[in-house]
């Protein structure tokens, strides 16, 4: 066991690109760790050299065997375990949940040591709402369920978060547009290294540029929320209250109306009451 750390689990965030944005406190806890479970030990030995650690690394990622995670669970009881990502925030669409949730219900000690997270980062560089955002990870590669999945969101009034890949990037902006209007997003690439860089406008604007010249590097895109939804007519809203009622509860039915027409729900529910007490 480290003689400075105690036994347990140590999710350390990475830089996700320049070097010295590792704390301080994460270069410590990767010096005085027992283990480092790591996805690739390529790319964590140049940061284990910058932060003067010669701690040793197991392969730990979404294909590793069970025996593995359990390995390190068991271990974690008289061990110091650190967790580290290829790069930024573990967990954050990348491996590490499933240990993190054993190791809890085996009453292992968990700390975190924040640090650097890309979709945060993004956000910042936007210029887009953050008060509200909803991280979304990468969409699905085919083009069915990655509208499928847009679709799920269309309606949250929240900015929407997306990693995404150079290749990639054209048809799902494209989708985007098509799902969630033509909304203002930001597309930022190679967040805190050499050739970071950001670019904004509607998303079929950036779908445009990304077809024009593939953008490489890692990616994440911010998309803004869906404006102010017009006021729908009040006949509009009485012919579709009736409709609901004629297979809903009058609850139900005040429920569906104001989420799809966004009209007001306690106005709606009297009204359906009065027609139910009509029939």
């Amino acid at each position: 066991m480290s003689a400075s750390l105690s036994p347990g689990l140590y999710i350390v965030a990475g830089p996700i690109g320049n070097l010295s944005d590792l704390s301080s406190r994460a270069a410590e806890i990767l010096r005085g760790a027992d283990l480092i479970a790591v996805e690739d030990t390529r790319v964590s030995a140049k940061l284990l050299r910058h932060a003067e650690s010669d701690r040793p690394m197991v392969p730990y990622h979404d294909h590793s065997d069970e025996r593995v995670r359990l390995r390190l669970v068991e271990r974690m009881a008289s061990e110091a375990i650190a967790l580290l990502s290829d790069a930024g925030t573990p967990l954050i669409s990348d491996p590490g949940y499933k240990l993190v949730r054993d190791a809890r219900a085996a009453g292992r000690a968990i700390t975190t040591i924040p640090g650097p997270s890309a979709a945060i980062a993004a956000i910042t560089l936007s210029g887009l709402p953050s008060d509200r955002f909803c991280f979304m990870g990468f969409l699905p590669p085919k083009t069915k369920a990655r509208t499928d999945a847009l679709t799920e969101v269309a309606t949250l009034r929240a900015s929407l978060v997306f990693y995404e890949s150079g290749p990639r990037c054209a048809a799902s902006l494209g989708d985007m547009a098509t799902v969630l209007g033509d909304r203002p997003a930001a597309l930022c690439r190679e967040i805190s290294k050499a050739y970071e860089e950001t670019l904004t406008g509607t998303l079929s604007e950036l779908a445009a540029a990304c077809t024009a010249k593939e953008p490489r590097g890692e990616i994440v895109i911010v998309v803004g929320p869906p404006g102010e939804r017009p006021q729908a007519a009040e006949e509009d809203v009485e012919a579709a209250l009736v409709e609901a009622l004629s297979r809903l509860s009058a609850s139900q039915a005040a429920s569906e109306v104001a989420r799809t027409l966004g009209a007001d729900r306690k106005a709606l529910y009297a009204r359906a009451m009065e027609l139910r007490g009509k029939s």
